[in-house]
């Protein structure tokens, strides 16, 4: 009688690198799809009508009107003029504009969450992460109406609560939506500011 004598053979996964630590995951980019567009279709329009004119002036040829009229009045125009001033003006605010699309993450309204694995990132919108605030504040006996607006560091909450102790509501309601802050699994946890009010008074 054979006996199988193949070994076993047993692999052991590799350990998950280590994932980010709470608080530290970075903001997601934006493409900016559309300020690089625009930039690079004016880049090659005037870089092609320079460049052509350049080999035409190479090439004996006489250079374009439209340069000769704008080096005629830049030579003639004082440096002072209102009109310069403006178009320097305009030009230093689009590049300040393009410089901090380069140097932000944009994308405000996407809120990175903790990572549970190294090669996933996840985000919850803004409005949806504040739309289950409210749901869970109406949840709440004795809440009538209520307004979030979610930041990306602070949750403001104000309830209007017809009935019961406010002192009552507020609890309860600090209670439920501090679980609900920490349930939506967040990189940066927004910091939870309550109001409770009666109806009819201004908060």
């Amino acid at each position: 009688m054979s006996t199988d004598r193949t070994p076993v053979v047993i692999e052991k996964p590799p350990a998950p690198a280590a994932a980010p630590p709470a608080g530290h995951e970075p903001r997601f980019w934006s493409p900016r799809r559309v300020p690089a567009t625009l930039v690079a279709a004016l880049v090659l329009v005037t870089a092609g009508a320079f460049l052509y004119d350049i080999a035409a002036v190479r090439a004996h040829h006489p250079a374009m009107h439209w340069r000769r009229e704008l080096a005629r009045q830049l030579a003639r125009q004082p440096l002072d003029d209102t009109w310069v001033l403006v178009g320097a003006g305009i030009a230093a605010a689009l590049g300040l504009w393009l410089l901090t699309l380069a140097v932000t993450p944009g994308l405000r309204d996407l809120l990175p969450m903790r990572r549970t694995h190294p090669d996933v990132r996840a985000g919850l919108r803004r409005d949806a992460a504040a739309l289950l605030l409210r749901d869970r504040a109406m949840e709440i006996s004795g809440v009538r109406r209520v307004r979030v607006r979610l930041r990306r560091s602070r949750a403001h909450v104000l309830a209007v609560s017809h009935f019961r102790e406010l002192d009552e509501v507020r609890g309860d309601l600090e209670a439920a939506l501090t679980d609900a802050i920490r349930a939506m699994g967040l990189a940066r946890p927004p910091a939870l500011t309550l109001q409770v009010i009666r109806p009819g008074r201004k908060g």
